[in-house]
């Protein structure tokens, strides 16, 4: 018993707008709370998610089974496309009125959270909620201050896709692993090889993801949780100056890029190599066409052996308003969502690969969401505790990191401009 509607976009208040935080009600359960749901109380719960169409069509699906186990909880559902969706919750976070149980975004966490707008799950963790799905390293995610505000549905991690056919083209041998002096080796040879028809990958220094895997290997973050930077200028200047040869012709230029949009290089077969996060697998098949089968999925460069450089990200999470009135109905809502069988068997890899054993064992895996597992259970032994959550204004500064990288590309920067740049605006964000 369940309704859903389709709300109309948002248009009044800007994606990038500053949240403008309404006080609320402490974040955390009463303590007179009771540890389990009673089955008997008719409780009405609102849920948010974005998406599309067919993830619309999951959820129904999953508070239909949902609704088989608990009758007495009416959902109402909604959603909207990613951007709509936080410029919503925007607008109901200055009103206090977030949706009961919301789909949440990572960067968003340690803004709502340190506002005081999500419950504290602890209460819930064991009773509830069913630990014993996750791994440690997964619960860790959404814990911010030491106090868990939401829970991963899904996880990914960071990887390197490789292009098989234009490898075989080219007669050069699947990345075999090796340091960050290797991969740049290996990507000249590729190049050297296509002889301009295509190059073996981009310049790995315009992505800050990377240079955090170097700084991790460091025994460094990104972030502090203290919020402090855990680099400095020195070490910022010495990782964009390991991708020059990069740019002087082993990657592919930077107007080619520009010139292949909405497209990027990989996945217009222009680059034979893309480290990104192994959930963009599916969408790289479906740009590169019917042509393509399969992708390679390998481990990204080694900084230091043995190293804990590389962890799960949530692809998304779940999380429950501080001010919510059913906080053990809302709580039974997203257990639900997250470990049970009939939910990994409904949304399948919608949401990314299932961070609950239980949902991954009954959810139906096609061959590239097999390989992304199979990968994710190969980098076990380079896996960490997941960074601090990310500070308010990642976004922006992950961004600023980005066009200072295109910029490096184009020769319109030297490295020491770049690095000042971005130090200028990481003191804004810093201190804002």
């Amino acid at each position: 018993m369940f309704s859903k509607k389709r709300l109309a976009a948002t248009a009044a208040v800007a994606t990038t707008a500053a949240l403008v935080l309404a006080g609320c009600a402490g974040g955390s359960a009463p303590e007179e709370a009771a540890p389990t749901f009673d089955p008997n109380e008719k409780v009405t719960l609102n849920l948010a998610f974005w998406g599309n169409d067919v993830r619309a069509d999951l959820y129904n699906q999953a508070i239909e089974a949902f609704n088989e186990e608990y009758p007495n909880i009416t959902v109402n559902s909604t959603f909207l496309t990613f951007p709509e969706f936080w410029e919503k919750r925007q607008t109901e976070a200055a009103g206090g009125g977030l949706p009961d149980v919301m789909q949440f975004d990572y960067s968003y966490l340690r803004q709502y959270s340190e506002n005081g707008l999500l419950l504290d799950l602890d209460p819930y963790l064991g009773n509830i909620i069913e630990t014993k799905p996750l791994d440690d390293k997964i619960l860790k995610i959404g814990v911010v201050d030491d106090t868990t505000y939401a829970i991963p549905t899904s996880t990914n991690a960071w990887g390197m896709y490789t292009n098989p056919v234009l490898l075989e083209q080219a007669g050069v041998d699947e990345f075999a692993g090796g340091s960050w002096a290797d991969y740049t080796e290996w990507m000249g040879e590729v190049t050297d090889a296509a002889g301009g028809q295509f190059y073996g990958g981009a310049d790995y220094t315009g992505r800050i993801q990377n240079f955090e895997l170097q700084l991790r290997s460091e025994g460094k973050n990104l972030f502090n949780e203290d919020g402090t930077a855990g680099f400095d200028e020195k070490r910022l200047k010495k990782f964009w100056e390991e991708g020059q040869d990069i740019r002087d012709g082993i990657g592919i230029p930077e107007q080619t890029v520009e010139e292949l949009k909405p497209l990027g290089g990989f996945d217009s077969a222009k680059t034979a190599s893309e480290l990104t996060w192994d959930n963009f697998g599916a969408g790289y098949l479906a740009n590169l066409g019917a042509s393509y089968t399969e992708l390679g999925l390998v481990a990204p460069p080694v900084t230091k052996e043995g190293a804990k450089d590389l962890y799960l990200k949530p692809s998304m999470l779940h999380a429950i308003s501080a001010n919510t009135k059913h906080p053990e109905a809302a709580a039974t809502l997203v257990n639900f969502l997250i470990n049970s069988p009939e939910s990994g068997k409904i949304f399948g890899t919608n949401r990314g690969i299932p961070a609950s054993s239980t949902a991954l064992e009954a959810a139906d895996l096609d061959p590239l969401s097999t390989q992304i597992k199979d990968y994710e259970e190969s980098i076990a032994d380079r896996l960490g505790d997941a960074p601090p959550v990310p500070i308010v204004g990642y976004g922006s500064l992950e961004e600023k990191f980005r066009v200072l990288g295109t910029e490096l590309n184009y020769g319109t920067v030297t490295v020491d401009e770049a690095v000042d740049q971005f130090f200028a605006e990481m003191d804004v964000v810093l201190n804002q």
